[in-house]
């Protein structure tokens, strides 16, 4: 199998030399197809900046970023525009709902922009509204619903193209724990029973739990991975093991690589 998308000695720095920020140092990893990938590190670490290069929004200065073996360098005019919109679905911390549709005009605004039927719309608005158990506030505005509520519409906008990958940046970052359990419960269950490739930055271990896999980054490179031992491994003894990590590292360890971490 063949990895869904590919990060190559990837560097994004900001400044001058003599002030100079790494945010990104030449960090490499793939995700696979259906793969839940979790991104976590502390404020500053890169994380949003490299999501930010997956989507487009920034140039990394040098590396490659390659989807589904396309080089993104390479995408001009209409095939960028096109894998903006179709091959990654983007779920904000802050919902970016737009404030004048109602939660169903705004799951179908991007059907709409690229020219989905009606019919086709229809079809996957209902799947997706049962799925995220949003029924009850299509036809609400966002000023109407939670904060949960606002997030799984924002996360049914997000993949109703059926993009090839799922961008998720802070998605619990402006929820309660209670919302922040559905939301993470529902894109475990995208992952799991639809295969939905996601790849989610967060500073939340118990979002991260929910992952199949975490890189952790500090100082624009990744210094640690752990794997989960699906199925033998509970949630919550991933999360400890996440934890650990975060404990380490909070602690000044020097060397957060010796932790030991299972084998697949």
């Amino acid at each position: 199998m063949e990895a869904i998308l590919q990060v190559e000695a990837l560097k994004k720095y900001y400044g001058k030399l003599a002030n100079q920020t790494k945010a990104l140092d030449g960090i490499t990893f793939q995700v696979m197809p259906g793969e839940f990938l979790g991104i976590m590190g502390s404020s500053g670490s890169g994380k949003s900046t490299l999501l930010n290069c997956i989507a487009t929004v920034i140039q990394p200065d040098s590396g490659s970023i390659i989807m589904e073996g396309v080089p993104l360098n390479s995408l001009k005019g209409k095939e960028l525009a096109e894998y903006r919109g179709m091959k990654i679905g983007y779920l904000f911390q802050n919902f970016e709902l737009l404030d004048n549709l109602t939660g169903r005009e705004n799951m179908l605004l991007p059907l709409s922009i690229h020219n989905i039927s009606e019919k086709e719309g229809k079809k996957r608005l209902k799947r997706l509204a049962a799925r995220l158990e949003i029924e009850d506030v299509l036809d609400k505005f966002p000023s109407q619903m939670s904060g949960g509520q606002k997030q799984r519409v924002a996360a049914a906008r997000a993949i109703i193209l059926n993009p090839s990958i799922i961008l998720a940046d802070e998605p619990t970052g402006a929820l309660d724990s209670k919302n922040a359990k559905v939301l993470m419960e529902k894109l475990a269950q995208l992952n799991e029973e639809e295969a939905a490739t996601i790849l989610m930055v967060t500073h939340d271990s118990n979002a991260a739990s929910y992952c199949g896999r975490i890189l952790f980054i500090q100082d624009g490179v990744i210094f640690h991975e752990l794997r989960r031992n699906v199925p033998e491994e509970s949630r919550k003894s991933f999360y400890e093991r996440i934890v650990n990590v975060i404990a380490q590292l909070g602690g000044g360890s020097a060397n957060v690589l010796s932790i030991s971490c299972p084998q697949q």
